[in-house]
């Protein structure tokens, strides 16, 4: 089969034919449909990513696929049901085994891409407001790199829960998809005065931050007194130091969010946050969108997209 592979870190991907693998006790295996692209999957790359699969080994941490065979003691779904999954990697091939346990069933409806690029995103933002912020209707919530997947996905949450919601992207084509999607008011990140601009729209009770670097300071002077800061990536490439002073005198909070590491530690947790999404999808009260497909021929290229910050919305590759 063909499959997306890290061969050396640090280098481009290859595209290589590796066997189809078979499923051992406890997993299924998908004949792959779509899988998600993440700014995780750079870090794959480049070795820095906190999980280090063994070289080479196939890219993608979320799949949506159709249920092709069975391992022992696995047969709680259906040859030929279609399923998504998170993965941690191996989803950029034409086939891939995972714990059938780990399987969630596509409603009927849902298109493979949107299926591919759904549990991380609306994951994260679900568990960023709803469990760790505890976000609250009436409050006033900024989302930093609102023209990408998690970011978009995190501006239509926080408004179905009901926050007046500032999204700040880094140009117009982004703002526009995150104003289509109920953000209140748009602010470009590029501004020098980005932080006197979110003040005089009454500061932030929330904010979520994918990018880090510089906006992140600048988000946090312009939090509200007794603001939940959440850090939820560095697609900028810096990590911030979170300046304690600030936090002291602001009665401000830092709180971490790694959806994937639920999986390991509280995996009820995400269980029952991505049954409450797909609720909210099937009652239409969420609009995921990816953009065109790419074929899996062409992954490098909808990575150096990511890289450059250049994708509006999930790219998801496609089998």
């Amino acid at each position: 089969m063909r499959a997306v592979q890290v061969v050396e870190y640090g280098k481009p991907v290859e595209i290589r034919q590796i066997p189809i693998p078979a499923p051992q006790v406890g997993e299924v295996r998908l004949k792959v449909l779509a899988a998600g692209v993440n700014f995780a999957d750079l870090l794959h790359v480049q070795g820095t990513y906190q999980e280090k699969p063994p070289l080479p080994f196939t890219l993608g941490m979320e799949v949506c696929g159709v249920v092709d065979a069975f391992g022992d003691d696995s047969d709680t779904l259906e040859v030929g049901q279609r399923v998504a999954a998170f993965v941690g990697h191996g989803a950029m091939a034409e086939y891939c085994c995972l714990p059938a346990s780990h399987c969630i069933v596509v409603p009927d409806g849902m298109s493979d891409s949107v299926a591919a690029g759904f549990l991380i995103t609306y994951g994260t933002a679900h568990i960023a407001l709803a469990r760790r912020a505890l976000l609250k209707a009436g409050e006033t919530l900024l989302v930093l790199g609102a023209g990408g997947g998690v970011g978009l996905a995190t501006v239509e949450v926080g408004k179905y829960l009901g926050a007046t919601v500032i999204a700040a992207a880094s140009d117009h084509a982004k703002l526009d998809v995150a104003r289509k999607l109920g953000a209140d008011r748009l602010v470009n990140s590029r501004i020098a005065n980005f932080t006197e601009e979110i003040r005089e729209l009454g500061g932030a009770d929330v904010v979520v931050d994918p990018v880090g670097g510089d906006l992140y300071q600048k988000a946090v002077r312009a939090a509200n007194p007794e603001a939940r800061i959440i850090p939820i990536g560095f697609a900028s490439g810096k990590v911030p130091q979170i300046p304690a002073n600030i936090l002291l005198v602001k009665n401000l909070t830092v709180i971490g969010v790694y959806w994937g590491g639920y999986r390991l530690f509280n995996r009820a947790a995400l269980t029952e946050s991505i049954g409450t999404l797909m609720d909210w999808w099937s009652a239409g009260k969420l609009s995921p969108g990816s953009g065109v497909p790419v074929d899996l021929a062409h992954a490098a290229d909808a990575l150096d997209k990511l890289r450059r910050r250049e994708a509006i919305g999930k790219l998801v590759i496609r089998i």
